[in-house]
């Protein structure tokens, strides 16, 4: 396995859809697909064993939700991307995925490059949201505040500069290279920002840092 590949766990209850993602992404030369699942209680045990980089997650699942499933990934191996596959767009359960930490969400008529890139993408921390599901979702946090004011105030002038950089898209290396700074460090920041504003995701903050450049514009 080249060491730079993306390690990819497969969680569907379908066989022939599990087999055809692992021969798609099985022709990509950087991404390895490490284990599969057909539920929830197999995906944990595989998961937890031997974390992927990226885990994409049926949000059916016949003994539970991808949903859920992905909350716990997210809270046992926090350095595992969650990538959601659906049947069917689904606004509801799309925002209970980001919520629970999620990094997107794809449509399982989705094509196969278009699939490959959503899987580089959210390995390197990046997020898979659209216009509707950003609204949805900052609608979400703001329900959350105590009250009127910049969401912003708890942080540091550091802090934020890391969440406007976040909220370009950029991966923690990537930030670390632009502000001079330790790769580890930018990475003690993002989980005290997560912790100041109580969110569970990069991709979350992302969300709130783009709405909040909008709305200064």
């Amino acid at each position: 396995m080249p060491q730079s590949s993306v390690r990819v766990f497969i969680v569907d209850d379908h066989e022939l859809v599990r087999r055809g993602l692992r021969d798609l992404l099985g022709t990509a030369g950087d991404i390895t697909v490490i284990g599969e699942a057909a539920n929830v209680a197999e995906a944990l045990v595989g998961i937890t064993n031997d974390p992927p980089d990226v885990a994409v997650l049926d949000v059916r699942l016949p003994d539970g939700s991808g949903v859920e499933l992905c909350r716990e990934v997210r809270s046992r191996c926090p350095d595992t991307h969650c990538l959601m596959l659906t049947s069917y767009a689904d606004d509801d359960a799309l925002l209970a995925a980001v919520m629970a930490g999620a990094s997107g969400f794809v449509l399982k008529q989705i094509l196969g490059q278009n699939l490959v890139s959503a899987v580089r993408t959210v390995a390197a921390g990046g997020n898979l949201l659209d216009q509707r599901s950003t609204a949805a979702l900052m609608e979400r946090l703001r329900g959350r505040s105590t009250g009127p004011g910049d969401p912003f105030a708890k942080l540091t002038d550091r802090e934020r500069e890391i969440v406007d950089l976040i909220g370009e898209g950029l991966t923690n290396r990537l930030i670390a290279k632009r502000m001079h700074l330790a790769e580890k460090t930018i990475k003690n920041n993002v989980t005290r920002i997560l912790a100041k504003l109580d969110l569970s995701s990069r991709t979350q903050v992302a969300v709130l840092a783009t709405k909040a450049s909008q709305r200064d514009s």
